[in-house]
């Protein structure tokens, strides 16, 4: 399989995720515990894949630089990222909060201004100005669903943790260059810290008490993600960056179109201005990718 083709499919891959994630998510009642569960079926998955096709004897000449960052990347990435991203879906829904975290390279050109002192070039601005219009259109609200400016504020911290994180991962792969060790090493991290943290704060995990339909859409998408990950990963060594992060913008009408059908339509009510706003978003963030 091609580059272009992984990456499509981890686009699909992700759409689908979110889409039964909302369902799950919802169902359980707590984004937090369902974050956790979601977080240990893609441990499951990416450490057989690990042992399946990875060179795992990179990890004992790897540095313990490259794996702290490694493991400070997953924390971002997947326990913060992935929280708000629940947390996000809770609020304003899947069909609002997928096109809201296309604008991840928005923020990593911010990313990049702060770390690297790269400023954006004037044709990029111009990116920046239709993603923007997209998200207002998305967060402003409609006929059907009023929002305020702070109902997209955990989307938009997804997007900026999915920003943060390749930072630290760059890093992490000069010690360690096997990204899928490397990603899985930064799941196994942010599901270790997410289990102490719930611990400590006294939030129970009763899987026994979670709805058997409830419990089987979680883990689906649990594994969805986690192959959508590993695809992305593989991809990435195929081809390039651009056509990578391109492609992953699939997730949007997949998003769109198969929410409404597994959370039903008076859930998930994907309007006119939500395609015209999602589709906004990602020509801007799209402008932005190929320019780069």
């Amino acid at each position: 399989m091609t580059g272009a083709l992984w990456a499509a499919a981890s686009g699909i891959g992700f759409g689908l995720f979110q889409s039964l994630n909302r369902r799950a998510t919802g169902d359980i009642g707590n984004a937090y515990v369902s974050t956790f569960l979601q977080l240990l079926v893609a441990v499951v998955v990416l450490v057989i894949a690990s042992a399946a096709t990875a060179d795992v004897g990179l990890l004992g000449d790897a540095s313990a630089w490259s794996l702290t960052a490694f493991a400070l990347a997953g924390i971002i990435h997947f326990l913060l990222g992935w929280t708000f991203l629940n947390l996000s879906q809770e609020r304003i829904g899947a069909a609002r909060t997928s096109p809201l975290l296309t604008m991840t390279p928005i923020f990593g050109l911010a990313v990049a201004a702060v770390t690297l002192g790269e400023l954006p070039r004037l044709a990029t601005l111009g990116g920046i100005a239709v993603a923007v219009l997209g998200a207002y259109l998305l967060t402003n609200g409609d006929a059907e669903l009023t929002l305020r400016p702070r109902d997209t504020v955990f989307g938009l911290a997804t997007a900026l943790m999915w920003a943060v994180s390749p930072v630290l991962t760059v890093k992490g792969l000069d010690g360690l260059s096997s990204p899928l060790l490397g990603v899985t090493i930064g799941m196994v991290a942010a599901a270790a810290a997410y289990g102490v943290a719930l611990a400590a704060s006294g939030t129970p995990v009763r899987v026994g008490e979670i709805a058997p339909d409830a419990l089987a859409i979680k883990l689906a998408a649990g594994v969805l993600v986690a192959l959508s990950t590993w695809g992305r990963w593989l991809a990435l060594d195929f081809a390039a960056v651009a056509v990578v992060l391109g492609l992953n913008l699939l997730s949007v009408p997949v998003v769109l179109l198969v929410a409404p059908l597994v959370s039903g339509r008076h859930v998930e009510r994907v309007t006119v201005r939500i395609w015209v706003g999602s589709l906004l978003v990602a020509l801007g963030s799209l402008f932005l990718i190929l320019e780069s």
